[in-house]
């Protein structure tokens, strides 16, 4: 580390996260330059993905690239302006315009865009034609646009707003919808474009409210839970770097994803195994199922077009989180590149989940039994109405899972008095829940004893006859997926499918490839048609598993910047190219999806919803490694 790097930055591995110093010095260093103007805005502010080569080879003290990457959005032009400021030399290696695309929405640019919908004479006119007349009464949700050739998205950089209003201060928004109007508004000059007016529906009369300040009939009997480690918890936290059971991992932020898990190692007999070099949620997609006007176009990319990591909570303990745990902070930037502290936004901490294995010798009555643990990483998010948990497991047997809690508010629509409708439920009087899904695309850039892997499909089939004399036989089909077109698949749990990352180089006990396995949990497909912009935009969530070759400048599954944008970008247009995938250093993209059809019991506030994948070790241990779990005090033998 040179003496000018350590004047900027007190890191001491290329994958720490950004500090809220390092994030201002990276601001510092672009408003210097003199391509800077006051036309731009701070769109993000991220670390730069250091080299993966460089990172697996890192020797801790030697000296390392440390540098800052930006995108700016210049209101001069309306250009996207990508940029690096190095924090070694204190200088702007990279300085990049592009046209054409529309960097995500910008967090200022809710509140300014809500502001600026309230102070239209016109949007005015159309809440009093509602009999409605109180702004500070009036709520708008910024929705990003989409694209439908509607020529104010080819011109303008936009959101559509959303309409609600409340009875009374803090009570639920959104139980009063205005449906049947939109607000286009441009936020480059926060001005209002257009006012979509088609309908005047009743505004619901009903209160569903879910604050605490409002709910007085509290269940009693709820006696404390409280749980508790003595000696502290069982891992160890140095900076990013986490080691419990050992695993071993990084945890690393983005202001677009949110919460990334790093270099995950697993120690075996002494030997440290490399399992998974980076893994995060790369996208979000919630299209809506109803064709009213208000709702069709209903189409978030949550990741993408707003980002997680700037919509993340700060985190209470007892509420979010609920034992020994270790928070970590975070921190994004405004429009300004101001810092915008988030404290105790990451949780740690472990969790009892039952027993891990257990057997009872019933000739000698020996019984043996262990419980299992898990390390838990996550954050949340608030995306509107919705709330996002991202949970990360780690158990001592090998298991890696990643869990997504769906919680939050309906986002609702209105209808005439005795009206019904096919395309959501009904909720109240003049109140409805439109039917939706939510698409959740996971990045799994893997490292199965190597960065030298390939990816089998295994389905379990019926024997033949001439191999099935009794008509009981079943075996487990492996197919090599050799390329990127190959390897665009889907889930079949009528044959078992599930798909296993196999070193290339290592075999274990029995000359078998060691590897890992993902199983899938609850899934389906989008109901779009092949014509709808959805499709086009959002072209990944149509397979469940994609698998690429590791290239650096893959991120994103839609594209780079899927705000407005046409569509075709990410993994359709990358594996067009069919590039070989097998002995290689592969990166899977896994895509699950919530169907959610609302139901009475979603309303005011959704119970939360659970949706999940696993990997498991498949080969890639000899033998359990669950054996050495300690047996608890209570379970001993005498």
């Amino acid at each position: 580390m040179t003496d000018l790097q350590a004047g900027l930055t007190s890191a001491t591995h290329p994958l720490e996260r950004l500090s809220e110093a390092e994030s201002a010095a990276g601001v510092a260093i672009v408003k210097a330059d003199s391509r800077f103007t006051a036309k731009m805005r701070f769109g993000s502010v991220n670390l730069h993905t250091p080299l993966k080569s460089s990172v697996i080879g890192y020797q801790a003290g030697t000296p390392f690239e440390r540098a800052v990457d930006m995108v700016l959005l210049d209101l001069a032009d309306g250009s996207t302006v990508e940029v690096t400021a190095s924090l070694n030399t204190s200088a702007v290696t990279q300085w990049d315009r592009i046209v054409g695309v529309q960097p995500s929405i910008i967090l200022d640019e809710f509140f300014e865009s809500e502001a600026a919908i309230r102070n239209d004479a016109g949007f005015q006119a159309a809440m009093a034609k509602r009999g409605i007349t109180d702004m500070d009464l009036i709520t708008v949700d910024p929705w990003s646009a989409g694209h439908y050739n509607d020529p104010l998205e080819i011109n303008n950089r936009i959101v559509r707003g959303l309409v609600w209003v409340h009875d009374k201060p803090g009570d639920n928004q959104y139980a009063r919808p205005i449906d049947g109007l939109s607000v286009i508004v441009d936020l480059a000059t926060q001005k209002v474009l257009r006012i979509d007016d088609e309908r005047v529906y009743p505004v619901p009369a009903e209160s569903s409210d879910w604050s605490r300040k409002f709910v007085d009939n509290v269940r009693s009997g709820v006696k404390p839970i409280e749980i508790v480690q003595p000696e502290g918890p069982s891992f160890t936290v140095t900076g990013d770097h986490i080691a419990w059971q050992k695993w071993d991992l990084r945890v690393g932020w983005t202001t677009r994803e949110g919460l990334v898990i790093n270099t995950v190692n697993y120690t075996d007999d002494g030997e440290v195994r490399p399992v998974l070099y980076r893994a995060s949620l790369a996208e979000m997609t919630v299209p809506y199922g109803d064709p009213s006007n208000t709702q069709a176009r209903k189409n978030a990319f949550d990741v993408g077009e707003y980002g997680l990591g700037m919509l993340a909570n700060s985190l209470k303990l007892g509420c979010d989180c609920l034992g020994e745990i270790y928070y970590m902070d975070a921190h994004i930037c405004d429009a300004a590149g101001e810092v915008i502290p988030l404290p105790q936004a990451i949780c740690i901490h472990e969790e009892d989940t039952g027993i891990s294995w257990k057997h009872t010798n019933f000739r000698t009555e020996d019984v043996e039994v262990r419980r299992l643990r898990r390390l838990v990483v996550s954050f949340i998010c608030t995306v509107g109405n919705y709330e996002y948990g991202i949970y990360w497991y780690f158990y001592q047997d090998g298991r890696i899972e990643n869990e997504i809690k769906l919680t939050g508010i309906l986002t609702t629509g209105g209808l005439f008095d005795g009206d019904k409708t096919k395309y959501g439920t009904v909720l109240g009087p003049n109140i409805y829940g439109p039917n939706h899904q939510h698409f959740f695309c996971t990045r799994l850039d893997m490292q199965v004893d190597g960065t030298s892997n390939s990816v089998v499909e295994v389905n379990t089939r019926q024997a033949p006859a001439d191999e099935n004399p009794w008509g009981n036989a079943f075996y487990a089909e492996q197919t090599v997926l050799k390329t990127e077109q190959e390897a665009q698949r889907r889930i079949d749990p009528m044959t078992g499918r599930f798909w296993k990352i196999q070193s290339s180089e290592r075999k274990n006990a029995t000359g078998a490839a060691t590897s890992y396995k993902l199983i899938a949990g609850e899934n389906i497909l989008p109901f779009a048609t092949e014509d709808s912009s959805i499709r086009a935009r959002a072209g990944y969530m149509w397979n469940h598993l994609w698998v690429t070759p590791y290239d650096p400048d893959e991120y994103w599954p839609a594209g780079k910047y899927p705000n407005q944008h046409a569509g075709g970008a990410g993994l359709p247009e990358w594996t067009k190219a069919n590039r070989p995938i097998e002995n290689t250093d592969v990166v899977l993209w896994y895509v699950m999806g919530h169907n959610h059809l609302p139901s009475l019991e979603d309303w005011p506030v959704m119970p939360v919803a659970n949706i999940s994948f696993t990997l498991k070790p498949s080969g890639f241990f000899d033998r359990s490694p669950a054996m050495d779990i300690p047996a608890s005090s209570g379970c001993k033998v005498v």
